[in-house]
């Protein structure tokens, strides 16, 4: 495809939307990015048929969508790029250059079901008795300061699920007045605040007494001033090791998964896991929908007067 010609509806449309983007919504450069490229690829395929961004049709958009498979696109990259495709068009009609929207009943691609990586409870169980007998068996200075501040960060990542990116770098500062709640910042800047157990809130008083007030809660020597997500990830595999876990299935995102999966399996409304996690959009809190689905099953098996009970 060719690029974009300028003019009316090409690139200083899209500079129009991106601006909209990034001043209101506050999507970040990544996303600035990579929606540029996207539109522009967008347009140059409707100029190619002879249609602009005011004048596309539906027809045009399924056409555009059937290209993307012939270039092999999987489902989900096509329904990511339609996306963007979609709030171009909605920008251009709340801007009053169209009056109707032609993506509105074009349906996304339907996307292969990628469910999360998650470990049950018992297996997380077992991780923190692991971590716990490491503290107990630790026998030096560095093996006892290394095996607590794992314990504490497998503590906060379970009983939060807040990102690797975020546990690593978070603050002394953010342990507010008796932990039972942090402070973090996410995506895009966005800070929330976040509720603690009882038992990682005893683990973080516990680290947080000894950590510099103006430093990090999870220091260590080198230029980040606290541990790397690549150190972290280190650890938990050895854990998992301990714990008679395959390695490979234990990560700090399999534990975020594992948050979130077993509050919803205990009853958590969906909404609420999106607000801890800190989505933007319901729609990437939807992957664990099978959990819901599995929950309402045994619900109706459970409860309903014809269902068949041993």
């Amino acid at each position: 495809m060719g690029q974009v010609s300028a003019g009316t509806n090409g690139v200083h449309l899209i500079e129009s939307f991106l601006e909209m983007m990034s001043a209101e919504r506050g999507a970040v450069q990544n996303t600035i990015v990579a929606y540029r490229a996207d539109l522009e690829g967008y347009l140059s395929f409707v100029g190619a048929l002879g249609y602009d961004a005011l004048k596309v049709q539906r027809s045009q958009i399924m056409a555009y969508l059937v290209y993307l498979e012939s270039e092999g696109l999987s489902g989900a990259s096509a329904a990511r790029r339609l996306s963007c495709v979609r709030q171009f068009h909605r920008f251009l009609c709340a801007e009053n250059l169209r009056d109707d929207d032609p993506t509105r009943i074009v349906q996304s691609p339907k996307l292969a079901r990628n469910l999360p990586k998650v470990l049950s409870i018992g297996e997380v169980d077992a991780l923190f008795l692991a971590a716990e007998l490491a503290m107990n068996n630790a026998n030096t200075p560095a093996m006892k300061k290394r095996t607590r501040l794992l314990y504490v960060m497998l503590e906060l990542l379970y009983a939060t699920g807040m990102r690797v990116s975020e546990l690593i770098c978070l603050p002394r500062a953010a342990v507010m007045r008796d932990a039972h709640f942090l402070t973090t910042q996410g995506k895009g800047g966005r800070e929330r605040i976040v509720p603690l157990t009882d038992r990682a809130r005893d683990a973080v008083m516990s680290l947080a007494q000894d950590v510099e007030p103006g430093g990090f809660l999870f220091p260590a020597k080198g230029k980040t001033g606290h541990v790397t997500r690549q150190v972290f990830a280190r650890m938990l595999k050895d854990l998992a090791l301990a714990a008679n876990i395959l390695p490979n299935r234990v990560s700090p995102h399999v534990l975020r998964h594992a948050f979130a999966s077993h509050l919803l399996a205990g009853g958590a409304d969906l909404r609420v896991v999106q607000t801890l996690l800190g989505h933007a959009d319901i729609s990437t809190t939807q992957i664990y929908t099978h959990v819901l689905d599995e929950r309402l099953s045994r619900l109706v098996q459970s409860h309903h007067p014809l269902s068949e009970k041993e």
